[in-house]
């Protein structure tokens, strides 16, 4: 049974063409040997696993090559490259500099330098971590670092340059290898999968490439563990998700429906699903704020080429995204980023995030107020609305009282029931007319036609008496009287502190925090349709952000401002103190009246301090 390699090193690269997604490494490379520009010293710094290593490797072995072709390649098999594949070469050294830190260790070093190679052209040291060294040894390195024999090359590499000292910094050529892209990661792993004959979906390795968080290494080692999970050496996208982990991301689009269609019941049925599957809930939260942002990317086609999905979840995130407004995107992002920033404190977690949905869920309804018709209760009062009748024959009896002959009392006008005898109309009898108690047969209950379109209204009496002569009464119906809506003001300064104390009256009866209650009768400014206001501390930012959207929502159906914002900032140098020492209090009285300094100076007086 031959031994298992892992595929991070059966498949690592021996050649700057087989690099993966560092071809602005590789090609500056290639580029120096080609026109012997070659440094003293190189840093190759960057994330985990993304090749510096490796391209200290191929380097060392390029230069040294004895065939070098016009790729600028190496041979792979003269003797210099034979001997570095079998890790004997003399020329090549590489040090760990994670457990050689110790200033002996780099006087060794340098005293190897001193001797030049026996073959090849180069001696090359390569130093892994160099991070780790101590401050000494970097003092200690210092000057052969800076001026090194012509046939010396150092290559360091680390993954924290920061620790580094800038003058180890100012001595070399910095090369910032980059994250690799998804893509690039799922297409070298096709590759690999092909060589070792197991089929692969498309989207499975596009999930471990998004996992890898950009990192070769790390996707490759995920490879391995889903490979040896599999025992028909096939990789499914249902298999790498459970092997891995990792929540499917059909789970947000469910959840984020069921927000926008403000179905509560729905999102935390979803919730609970996802917890009972073995899911932090942060980690949920942490996955709804990409979800939210990739939906939000999706707004402009420009800046859809920003996600990092495969093509069919990026597909349903543009459709997605069509059915989703800014507006509720940008509050969910602010909601769900409190929720992710405050969820390691609070001490019922689960209730934490189940509230957030909460609020998530009534979005849609909050910031729709301002579609929604405002009645104004005064005007509604004033108008009243009034029955109507038709024409209806009354006796003396009750003509004066406007009593039915079944007994139910009607309002009667009679002041406007006679029309104009100069002109008829249909409801008006005639002298070729002389059932005049009838209505007209050519044209139905014309009259009867304006109640229909009134709220509120009793049924018609078309019951003739039922005794005594028929006498003419022609009762026009009521002119229609629309209902009063309250009409909004105009967004100005003035209409806008009308609004906004009487939003902080009511919050403050509503038994509010006195946080919040001082926050809210702070000062504040009108710039165009933004709402600026400057606040003491973060308590008050807080409070003003948690009665952000009650505030907005009451503000936009008494204001004609549909886009209507808030930017409060914590700036307290900008807020207007009262003066509250007794210093202060002085110095605010001697600048409404300058005789109390002189007062102050005759009379030798002193603050109180």
């Amino acid at each position: 049974m031959d031994n298992f390699v892992v595929s991070a090193r059966k498949y690592r690269p021996v050649t700057f063409d087989s690099v993966v997604g560092q071809s602005h490494i590789t090609t500056t490379l290639k580029n120096a040997i080609r026109t012997n520009h070659l440094a003293q010293a190189f840093l190759f710094c960057g994330p985990r696993g993304v090749g510096k290593t490796t391209c200290a490797r191929i380097l060392a072995k390029t230069i040294n090559c004895q065939n070098l072709g016009d790729d600028v390649e190496a041979c792979g098999e003269c003797e210099s490259c034979i001997s570095f594949q079998n890790n004997a070469s003399f020329n090549i050294h590489e040090l760990d500099a994670a457990s050689n830190n110790s200033v002996e260790d780099i006087r060794n070093l340098i005293d190897q330098v001193r001797y030049p190679p026996q073959t090849g052209k180069y001696k090359i040291y390569i130093i892994d971590e160099v991070h780790m060294l101590s401050q000494a040894a970097f003092n200690a390195f210092l000057k052969t670092l800076e001026e090194p024999p012509g046939y010396a090359i150092f290559i360091l590499a680390t993954t924290e340059k920061h620790k580094i000292l800038p003058t180890i910094l100012s001595r070399c050529q910095i090369f910032d290898f980059n994250r690799i892209q998804p893509k690039d990661i799922a297409h070298h792993l096709a590759d690999i999968a092909r060589k070792e004959g197991i089929a692969t979906e498309k989207e499975a390795l596009e999930l471990i490439g998004q996992k890898a968080d950009g990192g070769l290494r790390d996707a490759l080692s995920m490879f391995d563990l889903n490979v040896t999970f599999s025992t028909d050496n096939r990789l499914t996208y249902e298999s790498v998700l459970e092997n891995l982990h990792i929540l499917d991301y059909d789970y947000y689009f469910k959840i984020t429906d069921a927000l926008t269609s403000g179905s509560i019941a729905r999102s935390l049925v979803l919730f609970d699903e996802i917890l009972r599957k073995g899911f932090d809930g942060h980690l949920f939260v942490v996955g709804l704020l990409e979800h939210f942002r990739n939906l939000l990317v999706c707004k402009d086609p420009a800046t859809v080429t920003l996600l990092q999905v495969s093509e069919s979840a990026e597909r349903k995130y543009v459709e997605q995204s069509a059915l989703s407004e800014m507006s509720f995107l940008l509050s969910a992002l602010s909601i769900a980023g409190q929720c992710d920033i405050n969820y390691k404190s609070a001490k019922n977690q689960r209730l934490h995030v189940e509230l957030c949905l909460m609020k998530l869920a009534n979005l849609p309804g909050i910031l729709h107020l301002d579609s929604l018709p405002a009645v104004d209760e005064t005007a509604k009062k004033k108008v009243e609305p009034q029955p109507v009748t038709t024409a209806t024959p009354v006796n003396s009896e009750n003509r004066s009282t406007g009593t039915s002959p079944d007994g139910n009392t009607q309002s009667v006008q009679q002041s406007s029931a006679r029309p104009n005898a100069a002109q008829p109309t249909a409801a008006q009898p005639t002298a070729a007319q002389p059932n005049a108690a009838q209505p007209n047969a050519a044209q139905p209950s014309q009259a009867a036609s304006a109640p229909s379109r009134l709220k509120n209204t009793v049924p018609l009496s078309m019951t003739a008496p039922p005794s005594g002569p028929a006498k003419e009464t022609v009762v026009k119906p009521q002119a229609e009287t629309p209902v009063s809506h309250a009409r909004k003001e105009a967004l100005t300064l003035e209409s806008l502190q009308t609004a906004w104390f009487q939003f902080a009256e009511k919050r403050k009866q509503a038994g509010n925090s006195t946080t919040e209650e001082i926050t809210l009768n702070k000062g504040f400014s009108l710039n165009g349709k933004t709402i600026e206001i400057a606040l003491d501390n973060t308590h008050q930012l807080e409070a003003l952000q948690n009665a952000r959207y009650d505030l907005m929502g009451f503000l936009k159906s008494r204001l004609d401002a549909p886009d209507l914002d808030i930017n409060p900032r914590v700036a307290p140098q900008e807020v207007n103190r009262l003066p509250y020492t007794p210093a202060e209090k002085f110095n605010y009285m001697a600048e409404k009246n300058p005789y109390l300094l002189e007062l102050k100076q005759a009379l030798g007086l002193d603050v109180d301090f």
